[in-house]
């Protein structure tokens, strides 16, 4: 089975499209394509990635297709489509007709109104990703967390994945209401959850010892066949190297059978984004 780096990002830096890397964040201030991330790949014993949207717009879309077709090992792009677009149903045609076309993702964590998953032109553009069996993920922040149980109810049929566990407050070792939370999301069995981005969530200086009652919640709530394993590289290089981000999953799975650390590390991306070539536990 492959093993599978499910959230990943790749860009050409410029100040003015990504304003949000912070002083923090200075390393992050170059480009990141995928020959680096090729390296990295092999390094940690994985052979593909899903590539995820960085910025909002159909170029990014269009170029993150354009490198899955160049690089054999990017197995699935997630792209930003505008969902409240009065010709998105045009948008997804086009795009789902490319085969690696796997998903679709919009930053609603920087979205002020509480209620924007629910508005009238998301709902109907929602809609028409569920109608070409396309996934969605869900980046959110905590505190909406409640936002998207409801969304996920509304949406039973569809396939939704949670990125970075919500991006929990590691820092600050809270749990709750993150936990409950995530255990009403996650009796909804059409949601996935990715085990990434925590390192950018925790202490300057984390130990494993940090992230286990995180995952612990996970894994409690979705079980092994919901949840895979992404990198959030390259932002998690801003805080740690490739190897360690990855070993912080693998570290934690390994009190689970062999075959159920497949699932995590590759064959529950695959059933997920529908992947193609992928072999998946789907009928």
């Amino acid at each position: 089975m492959n093993r599978i780096d499910a959230h990943q990002h790749f860009w050409h830096y410029t100040p003015e499209e990504y304003g949000w890397i912070d002083d923090s964040m200075s390393a992050l201030r170059r480009d990141f394509l995928p020959e680096e991330l090729e390296t990295c790949l092999s390094s940690g014993g994985l052979s593909g990635c899903v590539a995820v949207q960085a910025r909002q717009c159909l170029t990014e879309t269009d170029w993150l297709l354009r490198l899955s077709e160049r690089y054999a090992f990017i197995a699935g792009v997630v792209g930003w489509v505008d969902l409240r677009h009065p010709e998105v149903e045009q948008h997804l045609d086009r795009y789902s007709e490319h085969p690696k076309f796997v998903g679709v993702r919009h930053v609603v964590q920087d979205e002020p109104d509480p209620d924007f998953l629910f508005g009238h032109a998301f709902t109907r553009g929602i809609q028409e990703v569920a109608a070409r069996n396309l996934s969605y993920d869900i980046l959110i922040r905590p505190h909406q967390l409640g936002a998207a149980i409801r969304f996920a109810n509304n949406f039973p049929e569809m396939r939704l994945i949670l990125d970075h566990m919500a991006k929990p407050e590691i820092a600050g070792k809270k749990l709750r209401p993150w936990s409950l939370q995530i255990h009403e999301l996650a009796s909804c069995s059409n949601v996935w959850c990715k085990v990434s981005g925590m390192v950018t969530e925790a202490e300057k200086h984390w130990k494993q010892e940090d992230f286990v009652p995180y995952l612990d919640v996970v894994f409690e709530a979705f079980g092994c066949h919901r949840v895979m394993m992404g990198s959030d590289w390259p932002v998690c290089t801003s805080v740690a190297p490739y190897p360690q981000v990855l070993s912080i999953v693998k570290k934690y799975i390994k009190q689970f059978p062999e075959n159920l650390q497949e699932q995590i590390l590759g064959g529950n991306a695959a059933d997920a984004y529908r992947l193609p070539g992928a072999i998946t536990n789907t009928q």
